[in-house]
């Protein structure tokens, strides 16, 4: 029996480590061959990844760059379709958690780096893999947001607002593929084990949190077909506390 995702083509963002990287992990143990993007400064982090991927008989491609170069994603984009012609999976994980502080006190710089990284990246992800999703038969474009963009909660402003924008962007994206094999999600991981989480809240006891490898399988089924071909709609936010995994035949 062949492996649910084999030959297909999955680009990770902010794969070196947390969600990413175990998205990555859990695509790759499908057949899904990863395109594994973070900063250049990740380089080392990647590169385990690369070796844990490869011992599991798996294959990867790493691209070091700084994912808010906008002319670097255009190029990465060229780049994939001169190489495969078509991606199958784009999944939008890297982002940013910003300062948490009162809105009047957030600096002009670090709001546009929040929304940088957490929105505008993800357009430029978007725009310049739109052309190789549309030339896979099962094109799919999931992005990684978080329950902040709906709680209106204190001094969350510029990430909440970001992962709204994000949600929204999306969305809109998800009409527009509706005459389209391309398929479109938005994931709420919710509170995870992961180095954001711990930034946010550093006073939270991690042990209680489920680990980043338990949404890995989460991810598999969204770039698969058979949960597509059920109830769920393109577009669709979907909490992983919530997510029940589809009962195999």
């Amino acid at each position: 029996m062949g492996k649910l995702l084999e030959d297909r083509i999955a680009l990770v963002t902010g794969a070196s480590r947390g969600i990413g990287r175990a998205a990555a992990l859990a695509l790759s143990a499908e057949g899904a061959h990863i395109v594994a993007l973070a900063r250049p400064r990740s380089q080392g982090a990647l590169e385990e990844l690369d070796d844990e991927i490869r011992a599991a008989g798996g294959a990867a491609t790493l691209v070091p760059v700084d994912l808010t170069d906008g002319a670097a994603i255009d190029q990465l984009g060229a780049a994939l379709y001169e190489r495969w012609g078509r991606i199958d999976i784009l999944l939008g994980n890297a982002g940013m958690l910003g300062p948490l502080s009162p809105v009047g006190h957030v600096s002009p710089k670090d709001w546009d780096k929040v929304f940088q990284t957490n929105v505008t990246a993800n357009y430029r992800l978007i725009r310049s893999m739109d052309p190789l999703l549309r030339q896979s038969g099962s094109g799919r474009a999931i992005f990684v947001t978080s329950g902040a963009a709906h709680k209106a909660k204190p001094y969350w402003a510029p990430y909440a607002a970001s992962k709204a924008a994000l949600e929204e962007l999306v969305r809109t994206y998800a009409a527009e593929m509706q005459a389209t094999p391309v398929k479109t999600a938005l994931v709420d991981p919710g509170p995870m084990r992961t180095a954001m989480r711990k930034k946010a809240v550093p006073g939270e006891n991690a042990d209680t949190l489920p680990p980043p490898e338990s949404i890995g399988p989460l991810f598999v089924e969204l770039a698969g077909d058979a949960v597509w071909s059920d109830t769920l709609e393109t577009g669709t936010i979907i909490r992983f506390a919530d997510w029940q995994p589809l009962k195999a035949d």
